[in-house]
């Protein structure tokens, strides 16, 4: 049944207000209303409706997968240049977005499909253009029976549903403009097929309180939708836990039994010259070691951290005018969440004296005095980092105030420890560079690494596990001697920081990745202009982790590598934009081809007799009566489905100034059923008749 005059025009006008795009609305609702002035009929056959639902189907597809890839890629050398929106596109709302985008724009793709109903010689639709039915119809045929093919309808109430459903994508503003919008289009286009049953007055009753409560059930909705954003934000910090912390890190230290870390893959490098790496990716330092909880604290969570403003866009200078001379390409998650912006967040993992970062698409970057960058946008970025000798991000040493920003404080109780190992050592006549060696060689000969902390053989209960590892034990993870070693240079007056992140040593093909078991916390040295790392860990560490590893760790690889893909096509890191298009387009372009430039030779069949093919014709389809039906009912007296011609027709001559055709009418109708239904048919001379009485009732019908 197609719709009435001007309802897809008002339709098509409504979703371009609401979704921003009135002037495209308005031009797809003229192209369509221009069908009723323009007489022009092409003729498009069935296989050129299938092809052009395949195109709306592929145009569609196209879309889905654009939209959900428009953010911008990350990082990479010869990478393709930021977007104007990308760091707009980096919140968590990526794939809310990218669907409304996509239903948004559903009445532009499937718009082909319904201009050409409103332009072909039939003005309707085979169902077996519909991709859902093509199936069914095959199997159909394949078993004698090809009915549904040569059935046709009209798809403009379902265009009209559509464009009401995409016109209702839009931000929830708490304006009601769509649902009342929404109402007046379904009531007039309910108007016409209203029931002839009921009265007036019973119709707009049922389709009042049908309003009613769709009002009621919207408000409802609202109300839930704020009650639920409320708390979506302790929802999504419960699911995202951060790894670091820029305010503390709590060491494994004292702990009995061993500690094991994951084989997972969490970062991949790729550097700018293939073996030319950093060393050390550090996430944070901290000043102030807290000996009873053996943690090292840098003040509050957002404590120091200033906002760092990107210049074109993606990019983020650390340290201004610096010479930066290596770069590398470095691909991390953010494992926290920012209640905030409401989208990931995490400490980046940066190689010492990073000075620029490039092609890092963000909400927000922050950095505090020791060095730590927080930044906030995607679950995974992919950046460029630029890095060299010289200046760091970190603030000076301070050599006065309190222990929580002393670079030079040692805990009282950890000093008689400390001054045991500075006389076994012996610093006497020695300068820093002489001091620094020494320690360095003092934990090489006579300490070890080890996972496994046993039970401890020291007779003094009230020692701390820092004393233990350096009078009795002497052997410890990462942490034991990055603690001890920067309280030890404290103590020798040297100003020095306690640092975390990840070491660098694995290659993969022409870059490296990074494990969860390569976390790695070391000591930075203050050497009168610059922090240094210093590692007093024994390099057989990377060995003895390496011992620990699975043969099962290709399969935790190959996940991890998957993992990864799907987080860069997620966050939108992949480069799929580009492929999409080239896949795409030109399956398009021969699409378009076959609709616009087919050939107009018809198919030579052999005819086929016999009772299979007389089951397979639907007889009567050319009776002239069709036409009757069509002329009466653009007089506005439609037939109602399933009601039957007879009972229809006496209704239609009820009114008076169709008195005259009762009688040739009448005649029409039973001629019409005997070439419909009669299993003799029509003789020719019957046959003559219902055309001629038919081609007489229509002129008279024009008369009037």
């Amino acid at each position: 049944m197609k719709a009435p005059p001007f309802l897809l025009f008002a339709t098509l006008l409504f979703w371009g207000w609401q979704s921003e795009l009135l002037f495209v609305g308005l031009g797809l609702g003229v192209v369509l209303e221009s069908a009723r002035v323009i007489k022009t009929r092409w003729d498009v056959a069935d296989q050129d409706f299938r092809r052009i639902w395949t195109f709306c189907v592929l145009l569609a597809l196209a879309l889905a997968l654009y939209v959900f890839t428009t953010n911008q890629e990350g990082g990479g050398f010869g990478g393709a240049a930021p977007g104007a929106n990308a760091a707009h596109n980096t919140t968590v709302s990526t794939v809310q977005h990218s669907a409304t985008t996509f239903f948004r724009w559903l009445p532009i793709t499937l718009f082909l499909f319904i201009a050409a109903q409103f332009f072909s010689e039939r003005e309707l639709v085979p169902i077996s253009a519909l991709s859902s039915t093509s199936l069914v119809i095959r199997w159909r045929r394949l078993h004698g029976g090809d009915g549904m093919a040569e059935r046709y309808v009209d798809a403009s109430y379902p265009y009209f549903i559509v464009c009401l459903f995409s016109a209702g994508i839009h931000p929830n503003n708490g304006s009601h403009t769509y649902f009342w919008g929404q109402c007046a289009l379904i009531t007039w286009a309910l108007w016409t097929l209203r029931s002839r049953r009921f009265g007036l007055v019973a119709w707009a009753g049922a389709l009042v309180a049908v309003m009613a409560l769709g009002f009621l059930g919207q408000l409802g909705i609202n109300q839930t939708a704020r009650l639920i954003q409320n708390f979506n934000a302790q929802w999504m910090s419960r699911m995202f836990r951060q790894r670091t912390d820029a305010a503390q890190s709590l060491t494994s230290m004292g702990r009995i039994g061993e500690m094991k870390l994951s084989p997972r893959i969490v970062i991949r490098l790729e550097p700018e010259k293939i073996g030319h790496a950093p060393t050390y990716l550090r996430q944070a330092s901290y000043r102030n070691y807290d000996a009873l909880k053996q943690a090292w604290r840098e003040g509050r969570s957002r404590n120091e951290f200033a906002s760092v403003f990107s210049e074109h866009d993606t990019t983020y200078t650390l340290v201004p005018d610096k010479t930066n001379a290596a770069a590398i390409n470095i691909a991390c998650y953010l494992d926290g969440w920012s209640q905030e912006y409401s989208a990931p967040e995490g400490l980046l993992p940066l190689p010492s004296g990073s000075g620029r970062l490039d092609n890092l698409p963000l909400v927000q970057l922050q950095l505090n005095k020791t060095g730590a960058a927080l930044a906030t946008g995607n679950g995974l970025v992919i950046f460029d980092a630029h890095y060299g000798p010289g200046a760091t991000a970190d603030s000076p040493p301070v050599l006065t105030g309190n222990a929580g920003t002393n670079d030079l404080f040692v805990p009282t109780n950890e000093l008689p420890a400390l001054n045991r190992v500075a006389a076994e050592i012996n610093f006497s006549g020695t300068n820093e560079t002489q001091q620094l060696q020494s320690v360095e060689k003092f934990f090489f000969d006579k300490f070890s690494y080890s996972v496994w902390q046993g039970p401890d053989k020291l007779a003094t209960t009230n020692a701390t596990p820092l004393t233990r590892f350096l009078l009795t034990s002497r052997s410890g993870h990462c942490e034991y001697f990055a603690s001890a070693t920067v309280l030890l240079l404290r103590r020798l007056g040297l100003p020095a920081r306690y640092a975390v992140g990840f070491y660098v040593h694995e290659t993969a093909g022409s870059g490296y990745v990074v494990r969860e078991r390569d976390a790695h916390a070391w000591c930075l040295v203050w050497n009168g202009k610059t922090w240094d790392d210093f590692d007093t860990t024994p390099p057989s560490w990377v060995a003895v982790e390496g011992k620990r590893a699975s043969w099962l760790d290709w399969f935790s690889d190959g996940r991890s590598w998957l993992g990864f893909q799907f987080a860069k096509f997620r966050w939108g890191q992949a480069h799929l934009r580009q492929y999409i298009l080239w896949a795409l387009v030109p399956a398009l372009a021969v699409l378009l081809y076959h609709i616009i430039f087919r050939k107009r030779k018809k198919r030579t069949e052999p005819k086929r007799t016999g009772p299979a093919e007389a089951e397979r014709i639907w007889p009567g389809l050319d009776s002239e009566f069709y036409r009757l039906e069509k002329k009466l009912a653009a007089r506005g007296q439609f037939r109602e489905p399933g009601e039957p011609c007879a009972a229809w027709l006496e209704r239609v001559l009820a009114e008076p100034t169709l008195a005259g055709l009762r009688g040739p009418l009448r005649e029409l109708l039973r001629l019409h059923y005997r070439h419909r239904f009669d299993p003799e048919g029509l003789s020719a001379a019957d046959r003559q008749a219902l055309a001629e009485q038919a081609q007489a009732c229509l002129q008279t019908l024009a008369q009037k």
